[in-house]
């Protein structure tokens, strides 16, 4: 287990890195792909931790619920040495509804997780268009349920999504997530 650390390489206000990564269903995705949302979370995550998924179901909850955000799991994880994590794994939770975000993307030579500054998973940041890109509002867990038995009682998460949808100020405070850590490849 780990928690993320508070000096995470993006901060509020830093634009979304961009990106060109393989998704389940067969396309290519960078951040032109959501273009048309006004709020994109991009949350680093994998097939097998038990944090990240503990919230595969508050996942798909936010993509279901809200039409202007997309809701983009990207997976960094080392494959070779955790083989739940392929993406032969990926397509097959998507398949059979385990996963149903906007999109599921490939990390595979986990360069968009450093640019982003992940350490875990789930590691979520939020996301703002702002017409010619996106801007980080907000970097934080997705509810307070620490550990994957934990009971939720406060969608974090789901509070600040509607405030930058409706286009108010976050009234949650950022937390670190916590979760297993990314499993990076030797170099």
């Amino acid at each position: 287990m780990v928690l993320l650390e508070s000096d995470s390489e993006l901060e509020r206000g830093d634009g979304a890195p961009d990106f060109e990564l393989p998704g389940t269903d067969g396309e290519t995705y960078s951040l032109e792909s959501f273009a048309d949302y006004d709020a994109l979370l991009v949350v680093f995550t994998c097939n097998h931790c038990p944090y990240a998924k503990a919230k595969f179901e508050e996942l798909n909850h936010l993509a279901d619920a809200y039409d202007n955000l997309a809701v983009v799991g990207i997976n960094p994880n080392d494959a070779d040495e955790y083989p739940d994590d392929s993406f032969d794994r990926m397509k097959e939770l998507v398949s059979d509804g385990t996963i149903q975000y906007t999109a599921y993307l490939r990390d595979e030579s986990q360069e968009v997780a450093a640019e982003y500054g992940a350490v875990c998973t789930p590691d979520p940041f939020l996301f703002e268009n702002i017409g010619d890109g996106f801007e980080l509002v907000f970097h934080s867990r997705i509810d307070d349920a620490m550990s994957p038995d934990d009971e939720v009682t406060a969608y974090e998460m789901r509070e600040a999504v509607e405030a930058v949808l409706a286009g108010d100020d976050i009234p949650v405070d950022e937390y670190p997530s916590q979760g297993c850590s990314i499993k990076w490849k030797d170099e």
